[in-house]
């Protein structure tokens, strides 16, 4: 932060360490970018790392604090593949969905790696630069959170839609057991509070 100060950055500043997550109220963001930090996390630099809890914290605060429908881009550096699998592996596992895109993938001076992550439903990748036909843009990665697309396979409702909890209130029912009325209310989304 000082660094930034000295520069006369505008805004907030806050210092903290990624892989220990962010402390933000649910909501409170409408989109993240992160440029050339994200492969860091997967360092141990100290017995106490280990790289994917680190980065499913990460993942986990950060699908917490960005309103449903946000975009949370990242560019990185990894050193692998193997790396940018664990990256995208612990994405998905907190809910997002989305890819990677690949900018120049041929160069290597102007090559850049982004993943691109979406809160909620699926939305469109943008496309990368630098690739000459259609082909090279669909090879693209993408993927989506593997216990939405089951679920929808299944046909049964998504954890904490209007469907999902209508469905369990009326499993509740059967039970037996005693359960507030329906009403238009019923699993609304409601607006965050500063």
């Amino acid at each position: 932060p000082d660094v930034a100060q000295q520069r006369g950055v505008e805004g907030d500043l806050l210092l903290c360490d990624l892989g220990q997550g962010l402390n933000f109220r649910p909501g409170a963001f409408h989109g993240a970018i992160s440029i050339s930090a994200l492969q860091w996390l997967c360092n141990a630099d100290c017995a106490t790392h280990n790289p994917q809890r680190r980065l499913r914290t990460l993942f986990t605060t950060l699908y917490s604090c960005l309103e449903r429908g946000a975009r949370a881009v990242f560019q990185l550096y990894p050193e692998n593949a193997q790396q940018l699998e664990v990256i995208t592996a612990q994405a998905t596992r907190c809910g997002f969905t989305g890819g990677v895109v690949i900018d120049y993938p041929h160069s290597t001076s102007a090559k850049k790696i982004f993943l691109c992550l979406f809160s909620g439903s699926q939305s469109v990748l943008p496309k990368a630069l630098g690739c000459e036909s259609e082909s090279e843009q669909r090879s693209q990665a993408q993927f989506t959170n593997h216990r939405l697309r089951a679920k929808a396979a299944r046909g049964s409702s998504i954890k904490k839609s209007r469907d999902w909890i209508l469905e369990k209130k009326e499993r509740r029912r059967r039970q037996g057991k005693e359960v507030k009325c329906d009403s238009k209310y019923t699993g609304r989304k409601r607006r965050p509070k500063f």
